[in-house]
């Protein structure tokens, strides 16, 4: 039984990375609380509009791989009080983004529970921004191709572009 347990563990553990589509993934892993923009529709609106764009991952991830004019708020340490005293317009477009969009759609909600009416997460975080071609930046804010993947595992969704964790 103990045996039997232990294989049913180890086959669910790769569940999650044996999916087929990021669309899948993000199914799996998502309830889209926060609705999604587009890699295209962020970059329309980061040329010609004023957004405020949240990079959700840690520091350190941000350091190797940034999208331009976000601002890095963590998420182990992602503050609301610290957030909210940064943005006082509650009506700000937000665009809220990770490495594929699951880390930020729970800063997402946060920020939607503090009363923030227009946030969107980014579909497939940075690592779909840098497979459309995107142009991310390093922590001196060069362009780079080095994106941080958080982990080997997640890196085989970054199709572009070269994977560090």
């Amino acid at each position: 039984m103990k045996k039997l347990l232990y294989i049913v563990l180890f086959i669910s553990s790769f569940q999650s990375v044996a999916q087929k589509t990021l669309d899948e993934l993000l199914t799996q892993y998502n309830t889209r609380s926060v609705p999604y923009i587009s890699a295209e529709g962020l970059r329309a609106l980061q040329l010609n509009e004023n957004i405020l764009i949240l990079d959700t991952r840690e520091a350190q991830e941000s350091q190797i791989s940034t999208i331009e004019g976000a601002k890095c708020v963590g998420y182990t340490n992602f503050s609301i009080a610290k957030t909210s005293k940064d943005i006082e317009d509650k009506n700000q477009p937000i665009i809220v983004y990770c490495s594929l969009g699951i880390r930020s759609e729970e800063i997402g909600e946060r920020l939607q529970k503090a009363g923030y009416t227009n946030v969107q997460n980014l579909y497939g975080g940075i690592f779909e921004w840098k497979n459309k071609g995107y142009p991310v930046l390093n922590a001196t804010n060069k362009k780079t191709d080095s994106v941080h993947t958080y982990s080997k595992t997640w890196s085989k969704w970054l199709l572009r572009g070269i994977p560090v964790f």
